[in-house]
């Protein structure tokens, strides 16, 4: 029996709706996770998208991220002359653009570049290699990722009522993860307004002095679900005594994309001597619960193994 256009109908939009819910479901189940603040698996970040994949801060990347089943994706924005905020690290453009008329690097300053012009280029990957893909704004990530997957927003402090008020219109504040290292008072101060909606987690380092006030000052302020914690060597006793200090108030993410930010238990070293002597020491003795890496099928792959990852 042949179905009828109205059964197919129905059927195409039963997938679509519970592909939705299913969609809406993952950023509740993470956000979830995050406010459980005692978690057995680990949470992957993506660095700038999958960038040895496709170009760093681009959508091709920020998708196959998604695709191979990351938590979180960490974008950079910038600002162009115009007002549009895009998603770019650098603050020029020499470095991840290129210039179809002139044949060679864009070039200048994002904030004196307008939109239009900034349209034209397309983006180098990592071997600094002319590619298709064009510099997204930070609207069309919204729109393209909305319910999918949590969203770090790096750099983006400096806008942030411009890009609240993009939250807003695209019904994304839910997902958005901002971090940065702002002691408590000023944090409440400059986002209080936004904090019941934004997750926010300070960067502390721990190899500064202050580091243990820092993070009783947010314990008994805004109380955060995590924080990011960078220290150089494993000298450093701090690392170990927080792991047990925190352990069920607030989840630990450290990074490990260069050996200065997680005592040399970096992506190089899962490389080079194994991912137990880098992302297993970071979980097992740190008590690490968020891992942002340049590495995500690497690691996603290891958590998998030791069950602490869908």
């Amino acid at each position: 029996m042949k179905k009828t256009p109205h059964i197919i109908l129905t059927l195409a939009l039963a997938l679509m709706l519970g592909a939705a819910l299913n969609a809406a479901d993952r950023v509740d189940q993470l956000r979830a996770k995050l406010f459980s603040r005692d978690i057995p698996d680990v949470l992957v970040v993506a660095h700038r998208g999958d960038w040895r994949y496709a170009p760093e801060n681009s959508m091709q990347g920020i998708e196959r991220s998604i695709s191979l089943g990351v938590d979180v994706v960490e974008v950079d924005l910038q600002r162009t002359k115009d007002g549009v905020l895009i998603l770019m690290h650098d603050s020029t453009l020499e470095r991840t653009t290129y210039d179809l008329k002139t044949r060679k690097a864009g070039k200048g300053k994002v904030s004196e570049a307008t939109i239009d012009y900034i349209r034209s280029l397309r983006l180098r990957n990592g071997c600094g290699i002319r590619t298709k893909h064009k510099v997204p704004t930070l609207e069309e990530l919204l729109v393209a990722t909305k319910g999918r997957v949590l969203i770090n927003l790096d750099k983006a402090d400096r806008y942030f009522d411009e890009v609240f008020a993009l939250l807003k219109k695209t019904g994304t504040t839910r997902q958005i993860i901002m971090k940065g290292g702002k002691p408590n008072d000023e944090v409440k101060r400059l986002y209080g307004a936004y904090l019941d909606e934004v997750i926010y987690m300070p960067i502390v380092n721990l190899d500064k002095p202050n580091a243990e006030q820092i993070i009783r000052d947010f314990r008994a302020g805004i109380n955060p679900v995590a924080y990011e914690l960078l220290y150089k060597h494993d000298t450093n006793p701090l690392p170990k005594k927080l792991a047990r200090e925190l352990k069920g108030n607030a989840l630990i993410w450290y990074n490990t994309l260069w050996e200065n930010m997680a005592g040399g238990h970096e992506d190089e070293c899962a490389i080079t001597q194994g991912p137990d002597a880098a992302y297993g020491y970071l979980i097992d003795n740190l008590g690490t619960r968020i891992i942002q890496t340049d590495r995500s099928e690497l690691l996603l792959d290891y958590l998998k193994k030791r069950r602490q990852h869908d």
